[in-house]
This record gives C-alpha cells, structure tokens and sequence, in this order.
C-alpha cells in the first residue's frame, strides 16, 4: 500500500472527522472509500458521454439498427 499525504481545508476536515466518528471508521477508510465511488461515478460518466458522440454518426446509427433487427429475429424464433 502507498502512503499518500494531503492538505484538506479545516471545514471539509471538519466534516471528515465527525462522518468517521459516526461511522466508526478510520478516516483513511471514509476518504479511501468515497474516493472508490467518485471515480466510478466518472468512469460511468465518460462510458455516458462516449455513447452521446456516437448519437450523431450515421454509421454507428446504421450498426445499431442491424443489431436491433437481428436482436428481434432471435426474440421471435
């Protein structure tokens, strides 16, 4: 494990330190655990935006539309 050392404003301590007294958890935990969720929360985010510039490109559009017809011959067989 690599040991990393920040500065945090006095307010968002502040914060910190009361969440991990009320959790009963390590603040280390509580910054490594939400650190966990809000890069998930961006990777889902650009996997979202990935899809947006697609929306337009008439290939990709095209693509779509044969997978769905093949998708719903499977269904009705």
């Amino acid at each position: 494990m690599t040991t990393f050392t920040s500065t945090l404003p006095d307010d968002l301590m502040s914060l910190l330190s009361e969440k991990a007294a009320k959790l009963k958890l390590p603040k280390n935990k509580l910054i490594e655990k939400a650190l966990r969720i809000y890069l998930d929360q961006i990777n889902k985010a650009e996997y979202v935006r990935s899809y947006r510039n697609f929306e337009d490109d008439p290939d990709i559009l095209s693509i779509a539309e044969e997978g769905m017809g093949d998708y719903f011959k499977q269904i009705k067989d």
